[in-house]
């Protein structure tokens, strides 16, 4: 398989871990239900440069930052593929870039959060290192 293949292949399940992304966290929810933690994070508030915000808003402030940066991720793969159509070897080191940065959130994903943006991470991280050393 191609380099552009891969790509195109790695594109659509960046979307598709993107979705799930987006749509867990407008649910507000936790794996335990409500529980006091959940309480807390929607009532205590913080002064943060002249704005009151509670710890939600912060934690879902970053959640939806990393959508956007996860769906910007899903195009240029998407973009990158098309270029690698013709010019592999120019795409390559960018791809060697984010299939590193691919494994590094795959290695934070397992030590930090829980398995199914873990399988997602690893999967995808696999798909571009094949892109990686696929054979034009």
């Amino acid at each position: 398989m191609t380099m552009a293949l891969w790509l195109r292949i790695a594109s659509v399940i960046m979307l598709v871990f993107t979705t799930g992304h987006t749509l867990g966290g407008r649910k507000m929810w936790s794996p335990q239900g409500e529980t006091e933690v959940l309480q807390a994070m929607r009532t205590v508030r913080y002064e943060v440069f002249g704005v009151s915000r509670t710890y939600l808003d912060f934690f879902l402030g970053f959640g939806y930052s990393l959508s956007v940066v996860m769906l910007m991720q899903a195009i240029l793969l998407w973009q990158l593929a098309g270029i690698a159509r013709s010019e592999p070897r120019l795409v390559r080191p960018l791809v060697v870039v984010i299939t590193l940065a691919s494994l590094a959130s795959t290695f934070l994903t397992w030590r930090f959060l829980f398995p199914l943006p873990t399988v997602f991470s690893a999967v995808l991280t696999l798909i571009l290192a094949l892109a990686c050393f696929a054979q034009r």
